[in-house]
């Protein structure tokens, strides 16, 4: 169920579903006969080794403001390859150990919701404490009938 094009979609349109980027990423495996390496171990160290790659690129700048209005279009893109490295390893590796990667966000989005409630979390950045034990435990409880 090659493609056609060696695995890769068109470029420029939006949105990609992550459904797409995971049967484009598999034959793209496939077209290579790459399976035989991407076992979950194998592709979970790739995807941390290009998250440290992806670190590498704001360490030693300090706080970096949104939009980054102050970075060349080359840094740009370049962020942009490593954050597109990171997510491809994380969507194959999804797809490798048979979960649905947007059912499984949208789970966890729900339980934050819940756990991380509006009224209580809105604002501060810290998490939930002792001082904070009532609120802490309602979370939880909130969580567990998710």
């Amino acid at each position: 169920m090659s493609s056609g094009n060696g695995g890769v979609g068109g470029a420029g349109r939006n949105p990609v579903a992550l459904t797409e980027l995971a049967t484009l990423m598999a034959d793209f495996a496939a077209d290579r006969e790459w399976d035989q390496f991407h076992s979950p171990r194998n592709l979970l160290l790739a995807l941390v080794g290009e998250v440290g790659e992806l670190s590498e690129i704001f360490q030693w700048k300090g706080e970096v403001p949104r939009g980054l209005a102050d970075w060349n279009e080359a840094d740009k893109e370049h962020l942009g390859e490593e954050l597109s490295d990171v997510l491809l390893y994380l969507v194959r590796l999804a797809d490798v150990c048979d979960v649905d990667l947007g059912d499984a966000a949208l789970r966890k989005l729900q339980k934050n919701a819940v756990k991380y409630p509006v009224h209580v979390c809105k604002g501060p950045s810290k998490k939930y404490n002792d001082d904070e034990e009532d609120v802490s435990i309602v979370a939880r409880n909130n969580v567990d009938n998710v």
